[in-house]
């Protein structure tokens, strides 16, 4: 099994906020930092189209520095972990900065999300895009001839960002304006740096893998502890779902702790955290940290809201041949939306072509679960039919067609990968869909579609709660 390299990246947001406060002499003294050219560099002024400032923090498994040479056997040990990394983005964040907005929305992409790949007909899990572009670059410049392994890889790792932020910005149809990314070493360091942040979890966990062993209360994490806190999903009940929350949690006690007074006051604990972002952290070369700190002064740490993309089915069966593969199901319209709503945009989605009409019955047992999936579909171009309540409870779901099987075989998919099946009691030109008990799809929460659809409220520093 692949290595489970978590790492909570959005540290070098909250590293570069400490800056509003502390000075813009602090800021300038990030111009050591690591850059590489992922974006194309606006225009000087230029405002987002889009109507937002949108960051891309990526956090990659790596067991090297931002210079590519390999972590000490001394510090692999302090980050229980092994020497063998994976070319994986295991952390995608997004924040959404609107266009003249001090208030910061985050979200998070489940790294097991089931997506489109950039410049291929394929799909595959979002995290492994990464590791598939390097692979593909590298491949190609050794048969155009060249032999200089340090340029190949240098090369190959610019076009791995690069497909990595091209694949977030398909699923999301948010144009990401800068990007950074970090290594396992320098959310270590920087979760030192700052002393250790506060959080609380609802029961006693334990995890060998990860090396978490967490009592259940409040405690204040840092160092191995803390990369050990995000990085654990054994022994979690939502597993990777669950890992997400802990990324959110963390890092708005992180951003709490930075924009304290007792940090910003401390010139020392402030350069051990400057000192921190510059060791480990690569940002895109357009970035101007000066300006981004001035458009970012007034934030406070309750100014960031972070959330999860929505979710159809964590635990998508997406290969027949592999029947124990899963992975997380997403439909690109649901995030779209999502992502517009943050800065209360509307999305730019196209709607599928007029269809059949469906009706939808609830033998869920659960209040308003067939209309919800009703106008989920309806926004997909389905006709509106009947909802109501089926006869009788039942466990399971089907979709049932008689005459539209291509579109029913579509619903079934839209809806988190039910069965479909033909009925010829099914009238022509319908499709029947049938809400079980154990329903998980779409419309299955009537939170609104915060955090991949599990009913959590977005996290702030001002209220993270006791999780999982």
């Amino acid at each position: 099994m692949h290595k489970l390299g978590k790492v909570l990246v959005a540290v070098l947001a909250v590293g570069v906020f400490a800056g509003t406060a502390y000075g813009y002499s602090t800021v300038s003294s990030l111009d050591g930092i690591t850059r590489e050219d992922v974006i194309e560099s606006p225009e000087p002024g230029e405002q987002p189209a889009d109507g937002s400032l949108d960051i891309l923090l990526v956090g990659r498994d790596s067991r090297t520095d931002e210079h590519g040479n390999p972590l000490s056997a001394e510090m692999l040990r302090e980050l229980r972990v092994g020497a063998n990394g994976d070319d994986l983005t295991d952390t995608l964040i997004v924040l959404r900065i609107p266009n003249g907005q001090k208030a910061v929305k985050a979200f998070s992409i489940p790294r097991d999300s089931w997506v489109s790949e950039p410049g291929t007909k394929d799909k595959t899990k979002i995290n492994g895009i990464f590791g598939h572009a390097k692979f593909a670059s590298a491949s190609a410049q050794r048969e155009a001839g060249k032999t200089d392994k340090a340029e190949i890889d240098k090369v190959a790792i610019t076009a791995a960002r690069k497909a990595t932020l091209k694949a977030v910005e398909d699923l999301t149809a948010v144009k990401i304006d800068h990007f950074a990314e970090v290594n396992l070493q320098s959310f270590y360091d920087i979760s030192k740096a700052v002393g250790g942040v506060e959080v609380c979890l609802k029961r006693d966990t334990k995890d060998i893998k990860s090396g978490a062993n967490f009592k259940a209360g409040k405690q204040t994490i840092q160092g191995a502890d803390a990369l050990a806190f995000v990085r654990q999903r054994e022994d979690l009940p939502r597993s990777d779902l669950d890992r997400v929350r802990r990324q959110q949690v963390f890092l708005a006690g992180l951003a709490k702790q930075v924009l304290s007074a007792g940090t910003l006051a401390n010139p020392a604990r402030v350069s051990e955290l400057i000192d921190a972002v510059k060791r480990s952290v690569v940002l895109d070369g357009s970035w101007d940290l000066l300006d981004f700190v001035r458009q970012m002064q007034g934030v406070s740490g309750g100014g960031i809201a972070f959330d999860t993309i929505p979710v159809v089915n964590p635990d998508y069966r997406y290969n027949p041949r592999q029947p124990t593969a899963t992975a997380v199901q997403v439909d690109p319209a649901q995030v779209r939306a999502f992502a517009a709503s943050l800065i209360g945009a509307q999305p730019a989605t196209p709607q599928a072509p007029a269809g059949p009409t469906v009706d939808v019955l609830n033998a869920s047992g659960k209040d308003g679960l067939a209309a919800r999936v009703s106008d989920l579909l309806g926004e997909k171009g389905f006709g509106k039919g009947e909802t109501k309540n089926a006869d009788a409870v039942r466990r399971l779901s089907t979709v049932r067609f008689s005459d539209a099987a291509e579109r029913g075989a579509e619903v079934a998919k839209l809806l988190g990968g039910l069965t479909a099946q033909r009925d010829g009691a099914v009238p022509a030109g319908h499709i029947e869909v049938v809400l079980g008990q154990v329903y998980k799809g779409p419309g299955s929460s009537s939170s609104g579609g915060g955090s991949a659809g599990q009913g959590d409220q977005p996290i702030t520093s001002d209220d993270t709660g006791c999780i999982n």
